[in-house]
């Protein structure tokens, strides 16, 4: 079996299944078989929530940190959306 580096470098890294294959858009199954054929055991999601230096409560790296909307961008957005609500329809040529 090829094993691609990219997967085998998450596993090793303490990835789970899942976590891997959302990552790499592939499926999990395929991630399982590389773990099959490294002969690496499943991933402890537990471990890797005590690796933290201030538990959080979330396994590291499964979700992408969200940018929060600067307060500028956010009264620039209440400004055309009420722009929009306010001004009448216009009708499109057909």
């Amino acid at each position: 079996m090829k094993i691609r580096a990219d997967i085998a470098d998450l596993i090793r890294e303490g990835h789970t299944n899942a976590s891997i294959a959302h990552r790499l858009r592939c499926a999990p199954s395929t991630v399982g078989r590389v773990r099959e054929a490294l002969q690496l055991p499943p991933a402890d999601r537990l471990g890797r929530l005590y690796a933290e230096a201030l538990p959080t409560g979330k396994v590291l790296g499964d979700q992408p940190a969200r940018v929060g909307t600067s307060p500028a961008q956010a009264a620039a957005n209440r400004r055309a959306l009420l722009e929009a609500i306010s001004s009448p329809r216009k009708r499109v040529a057909a």
